[in-house]
């Protein structure tokens, strides 16, 4: 195990009536205003939405609405809350919804009490805030593990940009599985594949042998294929849904990740597709990962052997990497980007502009280098 500091800031209320838990053990802590935030309308056709400002407003809470949060979240739409908390004088920013959603707020909470611009700020000058207005999370929509970090991906639609920006991590989360029960069955299967992504990236970055980091990955993404599997067969089993979203929360609350480096290189591929077609993440991600895995299986044989074992009961590396192949066609996810819903024709041409723009790991068990990374997304067409 390498060196490392774990902290754990998120304090988690699961399972039914946490909502009501958390907001009467959090609220008392912070001011008068909350900004709560949302996505397209369906926490309001599902009752979500009432359910939360009932109970905020029992809290004695002003509530003030910041909706329109949408899938892949822009950077304009960040500035544009920061503001209205500005305005606002807002106390709190409570974010419902899915990863879209909590990764807007994590950000806007940041750049709300910033004087400077926090893309700027972070990539051009290497400075991260160290505070932000305290928010706080309630999930509708698992697979992101969004709610357990204080990450948050960003669209910038200017730039042709789609990567990391760091804000503040949520200081509770209400992770009740019955919020997500009315998530349509392809959304549910596509954040699902997420959380795989996430552990199988965090496995395959650099490790020693027998690190219990890696037995915690394999565990998780073996727990998030079962169940997976599970809503393939019912898709309203509530002990599935709930299963996943603590997969979905302990893929990406930092455990997995001690004492090792991670390989994101599907995700960096996967967000600079996102920032020229605007496609769903979890599908983009199902697309790629066999491609990608393919080119590296070489370079990682140990860890692609026991991957296939442990989590698919296959025989050799190869195997292992068709299997996980065959598990997203099971699943119904897309596997060709011609597939995916774009707002632009993927073409040659595009991709060419992804694989030059894109992030490049150096943790890896290889560094690509940008042609590859073309050769891998045609590979994909």
């Amino acid at each position: 195990m390498d060196k490392f500091t774990f902290s754990y800031p998120t304090r988690v209320y699961f399972g039914e009536g946490s909502a009501e838990q958390a907001f009467l053990a959090e609220l008392g802590k912070v001011g008068k205003t909350v900004m709560l935030a949302y996505g397209g309308g369906s926490v309001k056709k599902n009752g979500i939405y009432d359910e939360i400002k009932t109970l905020l407003e029992q809290a004695e809470k002003n509530v003030l609405d910041f909706n329109g949060i949408t899938p892949n979240p822009t950077y304009a739409k960040v500035q544009e809350g920061a503001e209205l908390v500005r305005k606002h004088n807002v106390d709190f920013v409570l974010a419902v919804g899915g990863g879209s959603v909590i990764d807007c707020c994590k950000v806007i909470s940041a750049q709300a009490l910033l004087d400077e611009d926090i893309w700027s700020m972070e990539y051009e000058k290497g400075v991260f805030p160290v505070k932000g207005i305290p928010m706080g999370a309630v999930v509708t929509a698992s697979g992101t593990g969004a709610e357990m970090n204080a990450g948050g991906v960003i669209t910038h639609e200017e730039k042709k940009w789609k990567g990391g920006i760091f804000g503040i991590a949520p200081a509770f989360a209400v992770l009740n599985p019955r919020y997500t029960m009315s998530v349509p069955p392809m959304q549910v299967l596509s954040g699902a594949f997420d959380t795989l992504s996430h552990a199988m990236e965090t496995y395959l970055g650099n490790s020693d042998s027998d690190n219990v980091s890696d037995d915690l990955a394999l565990a998780v993404m073996r727990n998030t294929v079962v169940n997976m599997r599970r809503l393939l067969e019912n898709i309203n089993d509530i002990q599935a849904r709930s299963n996943l979203m603590w997969d979905s929360a302990m893929a990406e609350n930092g455990i997995l990740k001690c004492g090792r480096l991670t390989d994101f290189q599907a995700h960096q591929i996967e967000h600079q597709l996102g920032a020229y077609t605007d496609c769903n993440h979890g599908q983009g991600l199902a697309v790629i990962h066999p491609a990608y895995y393919r080119h590296i299986l070489q370079d990682a044989p140990d860890k692609f052997r026991r991957f296939a074992k442990e989590v698919f009961d296959a025989d050799t590396a190869e195997a292992g990497v068709e299997a996980l192949a065959d598990f997203i066609k099971e699943c119904g996810l897309p596997t060709r980007l011609s597939l995916l819903q774009s707002k632009v024709e993927i073409t040659p041409e595009v991709l060419r502009q992804v694989a030059d723009t894109c992030n490049i790991i150096k943790c890896n068990p290889r560094e690509l280098q940008r042609d590859e990374i073309y050769d891998i997304l045609t590979e994909c067409l």
